[in-house]
């Protein structure tokens, strides 16, 4: 396993990590019960710690490699429009609690999915941005 590590993959990873975000949050969310749903949570539970240790070993090796600064400036770059995106976003969503609280016609829940969902959908928009920008080589 003498791969070298990129920038890429640890980027892409984090649409993982979102994943298991919304996959805990439907857990934590649900109204009903099935039996299956105890050996997925344990599934999903030991990928999650397999995961996170394969990463862990991976950005160390990560550390030790030379430094890619173009592709840091990139993810940077990409982190930036991220930080404005979500910030739209979470503004529509709260006010969008504040106009349906009103009318008390609105979940708690609907709106944990749609932070969740926002938080997946800027994983994978990070990602795209940055392989955009990584390889056009801005």
């Amino acid at each position: 396993m003498h791969k070298p590590v990129s920038l890429k993959e640890l980027v892409g990873t984090q649409i993982i990590f979102a994943i298991m975000l919304v996959s805990c949050y439907w857990m934590w969310a649900r109204t009903d019960w099935q039996d299956w749903y105890p050996i997925l949570q344990f599934v999903l539970g030991g990928f999650l710690f397999v995961f996170f240790i394969l990463l862990c070993l991976r950005m160390e090796k990560y550390k030790k490699e030379s430094v890619d600064e173009l592709a840091e400036r990139n993810l940077k770059r990409a982190d930036s429009i991220c930080l404005k995106i979500i910030v739209a976003a979470m503004t529509g969503i709260a006010w969008a609690c504040v106009i349906m609280g009103h009318i008390h016609n609105f979940d708690t829940a609907v709106i944990g999915w749609a932070i969740v969902l926002c938080i997946l959908a800027l994983a994978v928009i990070r990602t795209i941005l940055f392989f955009l920008f990584d390889s056009r080589g801005l």
